[in-house]
C-alpha cells in the first residue's frame, strides 16, 4: 500500500513540475512576443538611426579611422555613403516582422534565461547556484560584448570594404536590402554567440575536461579550425572579412585558456580512492 501511495505522491510530482515548467516556457513566448510587437512598431526609427547607419559616413567608427587618417596624413574617408534597393515585392514587409523578431530574441534572452532560472533553481545546491550565477552574468556580458563588437566593428569593416570593392569601374554596386540584411544579422549574431568561446572553455576547465597545456599543445590546429570557422560564418568570401572576423575568434581562444587550470592532477598523485593526495 505504501509503494503505491509513494509511486502516486511521484507522478503527481512530475506533473506538477510540467505544469511549471508549461508556465514558464508561456511566460517566455509572451515577453518575447510583447517586445517583438514593441520593436515591430518602432522598427523605422531604429531601421533609421540604428540598423542603417553603418551606410553613412558619420558612423562612430568611420570618424575615428577619418581622424587618424588625417592625423597620420592618409587619405581622405570623408564621402562614404551606401544606398540600398529593393528588388523584391514583399522583402520590406518580411525584413520588418523578421528583424523585429531577432531583436526581440536578443533582447529577451537575460529575461528568458531568468525564467529559466527560477524554475531550475530549487533543485540545486548553494555552491551550484553560485556558479551558475556567475556563468549567467558573465554569459549576458560577453554575448553582448560580442554583439557590440559585430555591430560597431566587424560589420561596420565588412560594409564598407565590399561597398566600394570593384572588379571593374563599368560595374556599379547596386547592394539589395536583403543582402544588408543577411550580413548584418549574421555577422552580428555571430558575433555575439563566438564571444561565449571563453565562459564555454571555463565551463569545461571546471567539469576536468579541459587544462591549459590544451591551449599550448593544439594551438596550430586551433589557427587551422578557427579560419575554417571564420570562412563558414562568414556571410561573403573574401579575405579581409575573413581576418576581420579571425582576429577577434582567435583572441577569445586564447583569452579561453586564462580561467582554465594549468593542468590535471597527475595519476601518480592519486590515492585509492581516486582522489588527488592532499
Amino acid at each position: 500500500m505504501t509503494d503505491d501511495t509513494d509511486q502516486v505522491a511521484a507522478t503527481g510530482g512530475f506533473w506538477d513540475h510540467v505544469e511549471a515548467l508549461r508556465g514558464v516556457l508561456l511566460r517566455c513566448a509572451v515577453t518575447v512576443v510583447v517586445m517583438a510587437a514593441v520593436l515591430f512598431a518602432v522598427m523605422p526609427w531604429i531601421f533609421d538611426n540604428i540598423i542603417l547607419a553603418p551606410c553613412r559616413e558619420d558612423f562612430p567608427l568611420y570618424r575615428w579611422l577619418g581622424a587618424l587618417s588625417a592625423r597620420w596624413g592618409g587619405d581622405d574617408l570623408d564621402g562614404f555613403k551606401v544606398e540600398l534597393i529593393n528588388i523584391r515585392l514583399a522583402s520590406q514587409f518580411f525584413i520588418h516582422m523578421s528583424t523585429s523578431l531577432w531583436l526581440a530574441v536578443a533582447l529577451a534572452f537575460p529575461i528568458v534565461i531568468h525564467q529559466l532560472w527560477g524554475f531550475i533553481a530549487p533543485g540545486l545546491y548553494e555552491n551550484e547556484k553560485r556558479g551558475a550565477r556567475r556563468a549567467f552574468l558573465a554569459g549576458n556580458a560577453m554575448f553582448y560584448l560580442g554583439v557590440a563588437t559585430g555591430y560597431f566593428l566587424v560589420f561596420p569593416l565588412t560594409l564598407r570594404f565590399l561597398a566600394q570593392y570593384k572588379v571593374s569601374e563599368m560595374v556599379p554596386n547596386q547592394i539589395s536590402l536583403d543582402s544588408y540584411m543577411d550580413n548584418f544579422l549574421v555577422l552580428i549574431l555571430v558575433m555575439g554567440i563566438i564571444f561565449e568561446l571563453p565562459l564555454v572553455c571555463w565551463m569545461l576547465g571546471r567539469m576536468g575536461l579541459l587544462t591549459r597545456d590544451f591551449f599550448t599543445t593544439y594551438r596550430r590546429h586551433a589557427i587551422v579550425a578557427l579560419m575554417a570557422l571564420a570562412a563558414v560564418v562568414t556571410p561573403t568570401g573574401d579575405p579581409f572579412t575573413l581576418m576581420v572576423v579571425f582576429l577577434p575568434v582567435y583572441l577569445l581562444w586564447e583569452s579561453g585558456a586564462m580561467p582554465v587550470a594549468p593542468r590535471a592532477p597527475s595519476n601518480d598523485r592519486l590515492t585509492a580512492d581516486g582522489l588527488p593526495q592532499s
